[in-house]
Parts: C-alpha cells; sequence; structure tokens
C-alpha cells in the first residue's frame, strides 16, 4: 500500500519426526530443522519485520537438563541476527570439538536449539511498540517439566482484561496489554489443571477447547509444551490463515501455503489448509491428529490476506489480485469515456502491480472485442493501412513511479519534512502527454491518504496530466481492525474524514452527536458490543459520495490535474475472493462481539480527542 500499515505476523512450525541421525544421513546435515525453519521464515519475512523469534524443545532429556530454549530480536533484519547468533553458537562448540557435526547426539546435548519442536515468529508490532520483550514466542516456565508451555501467534483479542483477571495475573507494564500474555496464562491455567488431574499424558485437545473458548477474535496460534505435545490452532471463523503439511519425516504449519511448498519442495495440494476451530495436535511419540476445538462458525477468512497481506506467489492469491483488478476495468472505462485513446495506465506501489495486470486484461478484452466489431462493419472497405492501424491499438501502459530508496532526511520542521517526503517517488518523464491524457494509477487500497496527498499526486501532476485517477483495488476501508492489523483510530480513515466533513457541510453534525450519545448509553449498560454505531455516520452517504469527497482530501493546493478516485465495490471483491468474505473493514460487519465494541469504542475515543487504540 501507498500508505503502508502494519499488518498480520507470521507463524512456522516444525515437528521432526526421525532421530537427528537420519537427517544427518538423508539430508547431510544435522541441522536439517533449523535450515528448514529459516527458510519458513525467510518466504514469510514480508508478514513481520519489527522482531522474530525462535523457539525449540528438545525430546528425552535427562531431568534436569534445561530443554525448551528461546531467543528474540528486535534488530534491524532480526531473522538474520537470530540465525547467525545460532550459527555463532555452532563454531563455538565446533572450535573445541571440529568433528562434532558428525555425532548427532552429542550436538543435540551440547547445542540449545537442535530440538525436535522449533517454532519461529515474526512480528508487526500493532501494540506500536518495537520492544524485543514483546517479541513472540512468549514462555511459561515451572519446574514440572509437563507444565512449561511456549507460544506464539498472529492474532489480536479483544478481550485481554477479562483474560487476566479469570486468572488472577497482574501483569506487568511491559506485558498488560499484550494479548499473548493474556492467551498464555490462561492455556498455562488449563494444562496445570490438566497435568495434575492426569497422571499418564495429557489431553491436549482438553486444554484447548477449555481455553480457546474464551478467546474473543481471530488467531493462527502455535504452542510447544514441555511435555513433548504440540499443537498449531486456527479460530472459529478462520479469520487468520493457516496451512500444515505431512510426510514421514516432517509435521509442518505456517501462515502461508507458498512458503511451505517452497521450503518443502512439494505440490499445491500436498499443502493443506487447517479448517476453522481446528487444530493440528502432535504428541510426544511423533503421532498427530486434526481435532475440532471449537464448533466452526460463518467463514470469514480475512479479505486483506488476498488483496494485500499474503505472498502472491500463491497461484491462488495471484489469480485473484488479477481478479481484484478486472474487476475495475469496467468502472474505469466510464469514467474515461471508453477513450483509451488518451489514457494511460500504471500502478503505486509495486504490490499492486499483479491487480494492475487484472485491470489491463478488462480493457484489453473490451478494445479486442471493439477491434473485432470495428472490422465487422468494413465488410470489404478496408486496406491493409487501415487493418493495421486497427489490430495494433493497444493499452497504454507505462511505468509511471519508481520508488527511490528509503529517503530520511534530517530536517524536523513539519513543512520542510513533507517537501521531503514527496520524493519518496520519482516520476518517468515524458510518458504523459500534457494537458490531453489521463493519467489512471492502482493502489492496493487507500487507508489514510496520506501518502497520496503528500507525495503522490505532487509527483503525478509534474507530468502534466489533464486527470489523475487513483484506483483502489480494495473498497473503502471505513471501520477498525481488531484481528491482526494495526487499524484502530477512526481519525485516521479517510473514508471516516470524507464523512466527518459531508456531515458538517451538509449542517448534519447532529448525527455525529446522536451516535456518541448512544455509544455512550451502551457503554454505560456494558452492551456497546452490541451493536456497530458508526455505520449511522455513513448511512447518509453513497460509495460515490465518500469517493468523491476523499478526493477532494487527498488533493493537495497548486495541482493542475482534475483528481478523482475509484474504490472496488463490495460484490465485486466477494466475487473475486471467494473463499475470503471477511471484509468487516469496509462493511464494518464484525464476526465476533469484540469487533462491534472496538468500533464503538474508538469512535468515543475520536469523539473525546484521545489518540489511543480502540482495545
Amino acid at each position: 500500500m501507498s500508505d503502508a500499515i502494519k499488518h498480520e505476523c507470521g507463524l512456522a512450525f516444525i515437528r521432526l519426526r526421525k532421530p537427528f541421525s537420519y537427517y544427518q544421513q538423508q539430508h547431510g546435515t544435522v541441522f536439517y530443522g533449523l535450515n528448514k525453519l529459516y527458510l519458513l521464515m525467510e518466504k514469510q519475512h514480508n508478514r513481520g519485520q519489527d522482531g522474530a523469534g525462535v523457539a525449540t524443545v528438545k525430546l528425552h532429556t535427562e531431568p534436569g537438563v534445561p530443554f525448551m530454549h528461546r531467543i528474540r530480536s528486535s534488530e534491524h533484519q532480526p531473522i538474520a541476527d537470530i540465525f547467525s547468533k545460532i550459527r555463532e553458537e555452532i563454531a563455538e562448540i565446533e572450535k573445541y570439538q571440529p568433528e562434532i557435526t558428525r555425532y548427532p547426539g552429542l550436538m543435540k546435548g551440547h547445542m540449545r536449539f537442535l530440538g525436535e519442536l522449533l517454532m519461529g515468529h515474526l512480528r508487526y508490532a500493532t501494540q506500536g511498540r518495537n520492544n524485543v520483550e514483546l517479541c513472540h514466542p512468549f514462555v511459561r516456565h515451572n519446574t514440572v517439566p509437563a507444565r512449561n508451555i511456549c507460544m506464539a501467534g498472529n492474532f489480536n483479542l479483544v478481550n485481554v482484561d477479562e483474560l487476566f483477571k479469570f486468572v488472577k495475573v497482574s501483569p506487568g507494564e511491559t506485558h498488560k496489554n499484550s494479548d499473548l500474555a493474556a492467551m498464555l496464562e490462561v492455556v498455562h491455567h488449563f494444562l496445570a489443571q490438566e497435568d495434575e488431574a492426569r497422571q499418564n499424558g495429557l489431553d491436549v485437545k482438553a486444554i484447548l477447547q477449555q481455553a480457546f473458548s474464551m478467546f474473543d477474535g481471530g488467531y493462527h496460534v502455535c504452542g510447544l509444551i514441555g511435555s513433548g505435545d504440540s499443537f498449531v490452532i486456527r479460530d472459529p471463523h478462520g479469520i487468520r490463515p493457516s496451512y500444515y503439511y505431512i510426510n514421514d519425516e516432517v509435521i509442518v504449519a505456517a501462515s502461508e501455503r507458498a512458503a511451505i511448498r517452497t521450503a518443502f519442495n512439494v505440490g499445491e495440494n500436498e499443502v493443506l489448509e487447517l479448517m476453522p476451530g481446528n487444530a493440528l495436535i502432535v504428541k510426544e511419540n511423533g503421532d498427530y491428529s486434526i481435532e475440532q476445538i471449537l464448533e466452526p462458525k460463518e467463514r470469514r477468512a480475512c479479505s486483506f490476506e488476498r488483496i494485500y497481506f499474503s505472498r502472491g506467489n500463491d497461484e491462488k492469491i495471484y489469480k485473484e489480485r488479477s481478479a481484484l483488478g478486472y474487476h475495475l476495468s469496467e468502472t474505469v472505462l466510464k469514467a474515461i469515456d471508453n477513450d483509451l485513446r488518451n489514457t494511460i495506465f500504471s500502478f503505486i506501489p509495486n504490490t499492486a502491480e499483479v491487480a494492475f495486470y487484472g485491470l489491463i486484461k478488462g480493457l484489453e478484452d473490451y478494445l479486442n472485442r471493439i477491434k473485432v466489431e470495428r472490422i465487422m462493419s468494413w465488410g470489404k472497405d478496408f486496406d491493409e493501412e487501415k487493418l493495421s492501424e486497427m489490430v495494433n491499438r493497444r493499452v497504454r501502459i507505462d511505468k509511471i513511479a519508481i520508488k527511490d530508496v528509503k529517503m530520511r532526511t534530517f530536517i524536523t520542521e513539519d513543512a520542510s519534512r513533507n517537501e521531503m517526503v514527496q520524493h519518496v517517488y520519482d516520476i518517468t518523464y515524458g510518458t504523459v502527454k500534457p494537458g490531453t491524457d489521463t493519467l489512471v494509477v492502482i493502489d492496493d487500497s487507500i487507508v489514510r491518504g496520506t501518502t497520496l496527498r503528500e507525495s503522490i499526486i505532487k509527483m503525478l501532476d509534474r507530468l502534466g496530466p489533464k486527470r489523475i485517477i487513483v484506483m483502489s483495488s480494495a473498497p473503502q476501508i471505513r471501520y477498525p481492525d481488531c484481528y491482526g492489523i494495526d487499524m484502530s483510530k477512526m481519525g485516521e480513515f479517510v473514508a471516516f474524514q470524507a464523512a466527518i466533513s459531508l456531515l458538517r457541510e451538509q449542517g448534519k453534525d447532529y448525527i455525529l452527536q446522536e451516535a456518541y450519545g448512544l455509544c455512550k448509553e451502551l457503554e454505560r449498560t456494558n452492551t456497546l458490543h452490541a451493536q456497530n454505531v458508526v455505520k449511522n455516520i455513513y448511512k447518509p452517504f453513497t460509495p460515490e459520495q465518500i469517493s468523491a469527497k476523499i478526493a477532494e482530501i487527498i488533493t493537495p493546493s497548486g495541482i493542475n490535474a482534475n483528481v478523482e478516485v475509484i474504490y472496488q465495490n463490495i460484490e465485486s471483491l466477494h466475487a473475486s475472493c471467494p473463499n475470503n468474505l471477511g471484509d468487516w473493514y469496509f462493511t464494518g460487519n464484525y464476526p465476533t462481539p469484540g469487533g462491534n465494541r472496538v468500533v464503538n469504542k474508538a469512535f468515543m475515543n475520536y469523539m473525546e480527542g484521545k489518540n489511543e487504540r480502540g482495545y
């Protein structure tokens, strides 16, 4: 997105099902598991760049020998930092015992992170703080081995306070707002109860059923238990993505299908989706089962995964992003009065490239239909030059914008800083016919509009187009997210700003006060979760009216071109991404009651001038 937002984290899990000597013989290295974990994390690096963490558990260790280890980093390149430290540890061991890597049993005893259970996590700081203490995995230690647990996940919960109260834990300042800290305490609570009641192995399914029934949110979570058991679980709405792959050597899970396929060189159909409400449970002996933990609910898989977050090298995601662009072709043709001769198309940023290809395919289909109709209408009245001119007509495409290396400025004054920020992108001169051409650029989505206003529109206007049309492959983002994306402040959404401006222009400010009053009443009766009051703010206006006002907001002063904004509609979004119908950011239809509570709280914060999260 031109307005980058922090979003879903990435998760990787590996359970080695053979002795380390097997991997030494079959794959030439005792570090097979660590190498694959590194690959899984790197291939999901798009999902989190604020921090990373790795945890491992060794099986069948002697009493008193440490078996659960963790390493985390919030350095600039956290994955590289973690694995370089692991490599340094290996090098230190080899310095004194050069032949030790030939003896897997000795390596396991000497090297902390050579475990049969491995977990990796990539973090985006949805809490807005890049603190290594907030990097996953989190560990809960106990003197009883089976009561040790390590967890990481891709999620947000909206009932953290209630969870801490349930387990009677008062978290420290660092962890008091941490979803994972609350989740870990609850799971550990039921783990300890289960271990105390049962002496011949844990019933992991029962633990998960008790704990996860208490969580309000979307999640994809992994846990390593000191008993040697492990699990991966997905929320009952399937909000967060989860995939797994199993053969006789390994059991693998990750946030993205393509990452598993690449790391293990397997086909699409070999990597399966973990269904909503289900858990992949792996026992200490390597046996596994897929268990229904919670009753599956209406599938509301996150549509942003398909629009932007997940890597586009998954063939299904690639096709869906292309379809998002294709569905916009008819709308833009109407906007330009079908004048392809005087319209040039491009994309900003690079992540919108696949949607751009889909858009061009739609335009080319239209142009080819026109060619056939025109040629058929000629009968025999044509010559080679006339036919050649018609056949060779093309949709005009150019690489208009180039994003330079991230620019930094020593200037602190806002006005001067904004002047520098607008040069993050540069343009390709000579591509546009000044005063004649319409310039159409497609973006993944428009969240805040800040980058468009402060940089992109000014930059594009320097080319001298008659019109600038910005297209979004996503619908208007109107509501906060509370299931993994860092979008929780109403005032930051340009669509909300547009609705507020329209209300005030039309003398309908009373709608804001009515909505605020209703929120306060719901809060007083402890029913803030009962309805999404913010829908009332948008109700008086059509999407087209909101888009027109957004165009005004993102147009800086001194621009010569007429600026327009076109958004994807909800129907086309669902047609493009039929299996990911989670659209609450656009429609306000939240899958859990906690979503309504968050959006109403975010609106109240806006009305009260509080610059804080809604949960």
